[in-house]
């Protein structure tokens, strides 16, 4: 099997950036009414823009499904994707960075620091820049479920960013460690997590993972964000926020749930901006366990659920 994925990612290299974005997009954009979570894309879709048509609902799908199927394959050029150079920022690029001043701030500044993002356009490339500006960062990544995929994106990634660390058990020890020491961490922060806190996101509520907020309070550090955006002609715009001004409770400390949902928020402005690339076939919203993180609360039963939780 795993013989199978190198040469998938050979054919893919061999192809060059361009056209392997152009296949992977293609595939997926072609097959992706006939793939089952598409129904769950849609819904999600639905729900978070009542009033959209229809037409327009099946558009943003199947861009996002584009979107996926490019990223997909553009695993196989992380290496080299990301081109910019600020010492000749004229020069032909696939990549440019807003907000450059920000990450060389967050170099400079001797302080630990988090950074959260989202799975939109091709959320990679976020590490890389870091990495690339020698910036302290240590990236925490969910692994894929087949081993084998696993085993060659953690080579690809080992090989294009700064420090990894797989979110898993234990894993806040290791992340803890990196802010004790000074570092910074990437963090997306759009999935559900089933131990989460509450915090709405697209007109709904959402279970979120509250461990930037905490760190945020512990380390008192700066607390940036950073999309990507896929433009035209293969090309990419990276644009890193400024420190957020996040919520404090009455005892002049950070509020964990209330930085989360800020943090939050700023995701949700991204997703409406540019709603076909970002992941929709993720599972989201989920009303039953959010009624139960929050005991049953009758609020939260009247939201409608889009599908059955499993």
């Amino acid at each position: 099997m795993i013989g199978l994925i190198r040469a998938l990612f050979g054919f893919l290299r061999w192809l060059g950036p361009e056209r392997a974005s152009d296949l992977g997009g293609w595939l997926l954009r072609s097959v992706s009414p006939v793939i089952p979570v598409n129904r769950v894309a849609l819904a999600n879709i639905r729900a978070a823009f009542p009033q959209m048509a229809e037409d327009e609902v099946r558009r943003i799908a199947r861009g996002a499904w584009e979107n996926l199927g490019r990223t997909a394959a553009e695993y196989a050029h992380l290496n080299t994707l990301f081109d910019y150079d600020d010492d000749n920022r004229d020069a032909p690029s696939r990549v440019e960075v807003d907000g450059i001043e920000q990450f060389i701030a967050l170099k400079d500044d001797g302080k630990p620091g988090l950074i959260f993002s989202s799975h939109l356009a091709n959320w990679e490339l976020p590490a890389i820049c870091a990495a690339a500006y020698k910036l302290d960062t240590t990236a925490v990544f969910r692994a894929p479920n087949d081993p084998a995929i696993a085993a060659i994106v953690h080579e690809i990634r080992s090989g294009a960013m700064g420090g990894l660390a797989a979110a898993k058990q234990g894993a806040a020890f290791a992340m803890q460690g990196v802010l004790e020491k000074g570092g910074h961490l990437g963090m997306l922060i759009d999935q559900h997590f089933t131990r989460g806190v509450v915090v709405p996101f697209m007109g709904r509520p959402a279970l979120t993972n509250p461990i930037l907020g905490k760190f945020a309070r512990r380390f008192e550090c700066p607390v940036h964000g950073v999309r990507v955006i896929r433009l035209p002609h293969h090309r990419f715009r990276l644009e890193l926020t400024p420190p957020l001004d996040l919520p404090r409770d009455a005892n002049g400390e950070i509020d964990v749930q209330g930085a989360m949902a800020m943090m939050t928020a700023v995701v949700e402005g991204w997703v409406r901006e540019h709603p076909e690339q970002w992941l929709w076939m993720h599972r989201r919203w989920r009303p039953n366990l959010i009624a139960a993180a929050k005991g049953g609360d009758a609020p939260i039963m009247t939201i409608q659920p889009v599908f059955k939780a499993t």
